[in-house]
């Protein structure tokens, strides 16, 4: 079963990105910065997770507020460095663990905390800056993987402390009953006071922060109580992203013992960390067995549905690629590439030799059992001039004729807009 072997919660300013880029180790202003986190990198090298979970905030930059979040976790095997306007830092992408990563969607789904799941998505300072600092040997590999889990706090309404309690706890059966033999560290990210935005901008309260941290480890059902109102007023607005810390602490057990805390306020936003290892070892009272039971309860016998295929994270995962290719035809310029050159179009999108075939001979049923979702079929359908109930009675093994007379109204249709020649089946009865 898998082990958690402690918290750590940090600041994940993009000063200390800055830092570490421009080597500013010796200079006298930011040596803090690395002298305080050294006790982490320590224990992190000491207890080697093998995978963090990792709690952080997008900053408008993979998640913007076209499609936002409250609670969205990254399923994914590699999370490259997000682009925040002057280039990518020149960091290793970091492994995910989609594994892991699927089995705690489905533990907190049954627990009723509702997810998003991405994958392929750049991750900003929010993870990297304080990661590139934890990891010096950053430049040789990242030593352990991560789950990213982004929390909606820029936009209201957002998940209040309570709620973010409530799932630091579900996360830690979660990832109890894991069954592979690894360990995790959770890490709690953002904070603390700071405000960056309006005429209360700079804004700091040191007196609050070393309070929060302290209650943190010895009353954290007291800090459930502030609304973000109460967060933001004590610590400034954006200082209401300690939330995070809260479901990292939720994730532990009832008793921690703080092990180290350091706090740097430098410019506008305090630079901290500390380390909580757990000092208690509750037994749940739900058992291993109701628990899982409870977790796999809602796809209980779908094994036992001929020809039905539920679209998993690990199916997502294993197909992302050819689920991809085939989302982007809904882009002008793609469809116009695969349609004049196909061949040039799956290099371009490094489509194995398998997937390329499955594409080319328009093997309907293949792409279903490999991993692609239906309605990437039908979007590949209208591009290629082709009806659902052509793709249908495909899958059915059927010809259309056949199928036909299976159905109340013999009609023929497709998601095909205004593209010209895409609807020319359309024709008039005889």
């Amino acid at each position: 079963m898998a082990t958690i072997v402690g918290g750590f919660a940090t600041s994940h300013t993009p000063t200390i990105g800055f830092a570490v880029d421009t080597n500013k180790q010796n200079d006298p202003i930011w040596a803090p910065i690395f002298k305080g986190y050294e006790p982490v990198q320590k224990w992190l090298k000491e207890q080697a997770p093998d995978v963090i979970f990792y709690i952080f905030n997008d900053h408008m930059t993979s998640f913007f507020m076209d499609h936002y979040s409250q609670f969205a976790l990254g399923v994914g095997d590699t999370f490259p460095v997000a682009d925040e306007g002057g280039g990518a830092r020149n960091l290793p992408a970091l492994k995910g663990y989609p594994e892991l990563a699927e089995h705690i969607a489905k533990c907190l789904v049954a627990d009723e905390f509702d997810l998003s799941y991405f994958q392929n998505k750049g991750l900003d300072h929010g993870c990297f800056s304080p990661m590139s600092l934890l990891f010096p040997e950053h430049k040789q590999g990242w030593p352990t993987k991560i789950i990213p889990f982004q929390v909606g706090v820029l936009m209201a309404p957002s998940p209040n402390a309570s709620r973010c309690y409530k799932l630091g706890k579900a996360l830690r059966r979660a990832i109890q009953s894991f069954p592979g033999n690894i360990k995790v560290a959770i890490a709690g990210t953002g904070g603390l006071s700071h405000q960056v935005h309006g005429e209360r901008c700079g804004f700091n309260n040191t007196p609050w922060d070393m309070e929060f941290m302290q209650r943190l480890g010895d009353d954290p059902q007291s800090l459930t109580k502030y609304t973000i109102a109460q967060l933001a007023e004590l610590g400034g607005m954006e200082g209401a992203e300690i939330v995070m810390w809260l479901m990292m602490r939720g994730a532990l057990s009832e008793k921690v013992e703080n092990v180290h805390q350091t706090y740097y306020l430098p410019s506008m936003t305090p630079i901290c960390s500390l380390i909580f290892e757990e000092r208690s070892n509750e037994k749940p009272a739900e058992s291993d067995a109701d628990y899982m039971a409870r977790v796999n309860h809602e796809l209980a016998g779908i094994e036992k549905l001929e020809g039905s295929y539920p679209f998993t994270i690990s199916l997502s995962v294993k197909a992302f690629r050819l689920n991809n290719f085939l989302h982007e035809l809904i882009n002008p310029e793609h469809r116009k590439a695969f349609l004049s050159d196909p061949e040039t179009a799956f290099t371009k999108a490094s489509l194995t030799d398998e997937e390329k075939e499955l594409v080319r001979s328009r093997n309907w049923r293949g792409m279903i059992h490999y991993g692609v979702i239906f309605f990437m079929l039908e979007k590949l359908g209208a591009v290629v001039g082709t009806t659902n109930l052509h793709i249908y009675s495909a899958m059915k093994g059927l010809s259309l004729e056949d199928f036909q007379k299976t159905r109340n109204a013999q009609v023929l249709y497709s998601v095909a807009g205004k593209d010209e020649g895409k609807t020319n089946w359309d024709k008039p009865a005889k």
